[in-house]
């Protein structure tokens, strides 16, 4: 039986007053500010803290708290609001960055499993609140609602992107290479990215609350017990959807791709060739090419079928990319030696920036109904992924890990093309 704390937060089509752009702009500024410095940290850790692999395994620690309290995030974000959530997730980023200035087993691990949950919640909350802002603006302006999550999906995405350019700049122009194998200059640079994401958690305090059932499901005298069934029946509800089950491989191939790049790609790719340093640059090359990606890719969603086109371009660009590291790719000198990993980098944003934009899209279109639970699915397969990254990355080889990105990549695409040319179809002939 359906009870009323299990209505989607984000269906409600009533005309408001609310400026979806102005909100639109804010989240992305916001999350700009506080990801130009995460990201920058992230790409660093498993080079600035190599004792014990104290970094790697850190990140790794953080990406299994992810996925455990995925499970619960879209819980906690219906009963705080996708606002309250959103600020609330922003705290996690700033104990971990700032965990860096002391970096040790005492204090990265608990700011490790901390970050697991915000991330769980400010993720599950930024897809609810772009796709409830997208929705909106369609139903008041009387606008296609497919493109306007495009373009919502691909503003965002494109400025998220970003901040792999404008924060690694950062770290290049800040970061000194010392004799044996040191760095100077981390302690400043730290300094500056907490400063960075305490304006964007300040700026994301003036977004607005998407509407009236945030402030019913905040003050609705709902127990403990209630709510826990809500969310195992809302959970079982959306795995028992072939649909979903359908988009979860691509979901966890596109976890895996995000972290070969920041635990392959700056360790074997880039460092042997450009050194410490010249990381922030490959991943400033990197990030503008996910942003462009993001930007056009997310103006030219429409729709289902152009999602299908769209994802089925950015799946063979880094399936290049893996045949090429697996059959003809070594480290070389000279100009090629430091051209071709920029090339890589540049090759695999696109890729990511594909993902992104195509997976956010395709998860507003297809579950209106229970946009928080399929966006914790999104978050919780990603995450899960990317922490067997993390942890496997240091006992098996690049080759072997090209192999098993390449069978995840065919076995990921060939459900969703499946689900894209055959199920859909069958979903919206039922429902016409």
């Amino acid at each position: 039986m359906a009870t009323d704390e299990e209505t989607p937060l984000v269906v409600e089509e009533i005309p408001s007053q609310l400026n979806h752009k102005k909100d639109v702009h804010i989240l992305c500024w916001a999350f700009l500010l506080i990801f130009l410095a995460y990201g920058a940290v992230q790409n660093l850790e498993s080079t600035i803290n190599t004792e014990g692999d104290l970094g790697t395994i850190s990140l790794g620690i953080l990406y299994v708290s992810f996925a455990i309290f995925s499970l619960v995030a879209s819980l906690v974000v219906k009963k705080l609001g996708s606002k309250n959530a959103l600020v609330l997730g922003t705290t996690g980023y700033f104990f971990f960055t700032a965990a860096n200035l002391k970096p040790s087993w005492y204090t990265m691990v608990p700011a490790s499993v901390y970050l697991g949950f915000a991330a769980s919640i400010i993720w599950v909350a930024q897809g609810t609140y772009l796709t409830s802002a997208a929705h909106s603006h369609a139903y008041d302006h009387k606008l296609h609602e497919g493109t306007v999550i495009g373009k919502f999906n691909g503003e965002f995405w494109g400025m998220f992107a970003s901040h792999q350019l404008v924060g690694n700049l950062i770290t290049l122009a800040m970061l000194r290479d010392e004799e044996g194998g040191r760095t100077s200059g981390t302690t400043l640079l730290l300094i500056v990215f907490l400063c960075s994401m305490t304006v964007g958690i300040v700026l994301m305090c003036f977004l607005s609350k998407r509407n009236g059932k945030e402030d019913a499901l905040q003050d609705s005298p709902v127990t403990f017990s209630s709510s826990v069934g809500s969310l195992l029946n809302s959970m079982s509800n959306l795995l028992l959807d072939i649909r979903i089950l359908l988009v979860i491989p691509l979901i966890a191939y596109s976890g895996l791709q995000q972290a070969f790049v920041w635990a392959e790609y700056t360790k074997e790719i880039v460092k042997p060739t450009l050194g410490e340093r010249g990381v922030g640059g490959a991943m400033a090359v990197y990030g503008v090419f996910d942003a462009i990606s993001s930007l056009i890719a997310g103006r030219l969603t429409s729709g289902i079928s152009s999602i299908t086109i769209i994802v089925s371009g950015g799946a063979l660009i880094q399936l290049i990319v893996l045949l090429w590291l697996l059959l003809g790719y070594s480290v070389s000198g000279g100009i090629l030696g430091t051209l071709l990993p920029l090339l890589i980098g540049a090759l695999w944003g696109i890729g990511d920036g594909v993902l992104n934009t195509q997976l956010c899209a395709l998860l507003g279109l297809l579950f209106k109904h229970d946009l928080e639970g399929a966006f914790a699915q999104l978050k919780l397969w990603q995450s899960v992924s990317i922490a067997v990254v993390f942890f496997i990355s240091t006992s098996i080889s690049l080759q072997t890990m090209v192999v098993t990105m390449l069978v995840a990549l065919c076995i990921s695409l060939a459900a969703f093309l499946f689900l894209t040319l055959k199920v859909e179809k069958a979903f919206s002939y039922r429902s016409a």
